[in-house]
């Protein structure tokens, strides 16, 4: 799979492109159910699968187990989340170069957010403080590994080949970052990153349709090019909206809220998630988002679910 051509768009839900983000388990938690996981999100035909940054064993630690287990047990291509946070360049160097001597080929650079608490200058180590520089150094780490290749023309003559790029992803976001200086600061950032080399760009969450298709909107007047994917989270409890909007900072949909708080039921719950997800997948395509990227928490069954209500899949 490339991930540099454009992201096909149909023109309606049925047969648009999906990818997925996982996360790895926890150091000494089994593989096993993430496994069952990966291989129904691989049934579904998806552009790639995402998989977040994870600590413990070797530099890649159980993020690089579980994206060499895509790679080796599936058709899907595996996408390796690096950070800024606590990073130098040599060290990324290090978890780059590890990744790509494992055959993973595709990154979603991102700049990364303190813990809670944290001071930024504890984790920004001073020589690499954006995902723009991240682009840099992912494409730079691959060039000096793999300046060129050869190819035999005839018994004993070879040519320089055009070697093997790698694909690169950003963050995009909506609603603005939570740290951003101004309204227009999160498209100047996305600039930056495009020009850096990024390929293509990931959403973060949002819940209303106008708020993507919007900030899309703005970010094509000002010049950004490369396709933005929008990114979907089912939200199927008042608990995980909760925990969500901590993480986010994002606004509260107050008509999620509602709903969810006013049914009593999980079950009932997880239905409005899934339906409130599924329309805006449906609502973004029809605004002519180039495919659809969904937050699976690590639970294959929500985000089918999604894809099915929202028209995109019709045979998992």
């Amino acid at each position: 799979m490339s991930l540099v051509s454009p992201f096909p768009h149909t023109g309606g839900p049925a047969g648009a492109p999906i990818s997925f983000e996982i996360y790895p388990p926890r150091p000494g938690v089994p593989l096993d159910r993430l496994k069952e996981t990966i291989s129904a999100l691989a049934a579904a035909d998806p552009r790639f699968i995402s998989v977040t940054f994870g600590a413990g064993g070797s530099i890649g630690g159980r993020s690089l187990e579980v994206l060499r287990h895509i790679l080796d047990t599936t058709d899907v291509e595996p996408l390796a989340h690096i950070t800024c946070v606590g990073n130098t360049y040599g060290g990324a160097s290090a978890l780059i170069r590890e990744f790509l001597d494992a055959g993973i080929r595709s990154f979603l650079a991102l700049r990364g957010d303190p813990p809670a608490g944290v001071d930024p200058a504890d984790v920004y180590l001073g020589d690499l403080e954006s995902a723009a520089q991240l682009v840099q150094l992912i494409d730079r780490v691959q060039a000096e590994r793999t300046p060129y290749a050869e190819e035999g023309v005839l018994p004993g003559a070879v040519r320089v080949a055009r070697r093997e790029d790698v694909q690169i992803a950003v963050a995009a976001f909506p609603n603005g970052h939570p740290r951003s200086r101004h309204a227009h600061d999160d498209i100047d950032t996305l600039l930056a990153k495009q020009a850096a080399g990024a390929m293509f760009a990931i959403s973060q969450l949002f819940f209303h349709a106008d708020q993507y298709l919007g900030f899309v909107d703005r970010a094509r007047a000002a010049g950004v090019t490369i396709p933005i994917l929008p990114g979907i989270m089912p939200i199927t409890s008042p608990q995980r909206l909760k925990r969500v909007l901590e993480l986010t900072e994002e606004k509260l949909p107050s008509d999620l809220a509602i709903a969810l708080d006013v049914e009593p039921t999980p079950e009932g719950q997880r239905e409005i998630g899934i339906a409130y997800a599924a329309d805006l997948a449906r609502n973004v395509l029809a605004g002519g988002a180039p495919g659809v990227h969904l937050y699976a928490f690590n639970n294959h069954d929500m985000v089918l679910a999604v894809l099915r209500e929202a028209g995109i899949l019709t045979t998992v």
